[in-house]
């Protein structure tokens, strides 16, 4: 193990701008007019999966969406009454305590969204086969979620509730949601039947992994930190053969003191293999760490051509 030291020059942080100053950001209009496309298209995702796959068959989703599939189910009234009635209370809450255009973007999603499983309620499933429901229910879900999230709104007032606890409480928003979600899913054992809510955790799940894939996209990012004293034929190797940029980082031995340098890339998951070869091939005992990066922006991430 090593304790790195890196020298960079670093700015006088800038603090955020309060919530005031985020609120009054005026939106380019292509900005606004590509939120609006994302969270219909979105919204039209989600309402497929529900009024096609899910519902159908008795499954339902998470959240106030799940409690409007179920108190359709008792009250036999269409669930787009109870989708736009049940969120209005928690998109009034989220204008007034987290921002504007979160909740205009939300409201939208959920117009949509009630009008799309409102007009697809005729429509008859595309499977009986509760596991094929399950699965592509939830592919869906999980897709039409994320598009909805990547365009700054959401679907579902429970996500308002969870962004307020998370401010006073100790809990994480996903860990909020997951929670009420628990119950909510639960309960589909008695107003359908216990296999039905079994299914409904497998299209949650399913949903939550899509969601996750529909936000980092499929060309994930990993971060690669190299300790070897070839660092500099590892750093022109990785120039050459995969096309990317290396910053080399001053480095210091807990034990030793020895001075040591750290190599610090950016590579995709398809290259990973091929920067492994490349490190075993120069130096058999380099000290290699990969770590899985959710985003990255700015610098020169881009690849550079290869000759």
């Amino acid at each position: 193990m090593t304790d790195e030291k890196i020298h960079t020059y670093s700015p006088q942080p800038k603090l955020p701008p309060p919530v005031t100053e985020i609120r009054h950001n005026k939106l380019k209009p292509l900005e606004i007019i590509r939120r609006i496309v994302f969270i219909v298209l979105g919204a039209i995702c989600v309402g497929i999966a529900l009024e096609i796959f899910l519902v159908p068959n008795s499954i339902i989703d998470g959240g106030i969406t799940g409690i409007s599939i179920m108190t359709s189910y008792l009250s036999h009234i269409p669930i787009g009454v109870f989708l736009f009635l049940f969120n209005i209370p928690f998109l009034i809450l989220g204008y007034r305590t987290i921002g504007k255009t979160f909740a205009l973007s939300t409201l939208l999603g959920v117009i949509v969204l009630s009008i799309t499983v409102t007009l697809l309620h005729p429509v008859s499933a595309f499977t009986d086969d509760i596991f094929l429901a399950a699965v592509f229910g939830g592919i869906f879900l999980g897709a039409g979620t994320g598009i909805v999230i990547r365009a700054g709104g959401s679907l579902d007032g429970t996500e308002i509730i969870a962004i307020l606890l998370n401010r006073k409480s100790p809990f994480s928003v996903g860990e909020t949601v997951m929670f009420i979600n628990f119950f909510i899913l639960g309960s589909a054992g008695f107003v359908y039947s216990w296999d039905r809510a079994m299914f409904s955790l497998i299209a949650y799940y399913i949903a939550f992994k899509v969601i996750d894939l529909t936000l980092e996209g499929f060309d994930e990012s990993k971060s690669c930190w190299i300790i070897s004293d070839n660092y500099r034929e590892i750093g022109d190797a990785i120039l050459a053969r995969l096309g990317r940029g290396v910053t080399l980082l001053h480095g210091e031995g807990g034990y030793t003191g020895d001075q040591k340098k750290v190599i610090f890339c950016i590579i995709t998951r398809l290259e990973e293999a091929k920067l492994k070869s490349i490190v075993t091939e120069l130096d058999p005992v380099a000290f290699l760490a990969v770590g899985n990066i959710h985003d990255v922006k700015g610098g020169r991430f881009k690849k550079k051509d290869i000759h």
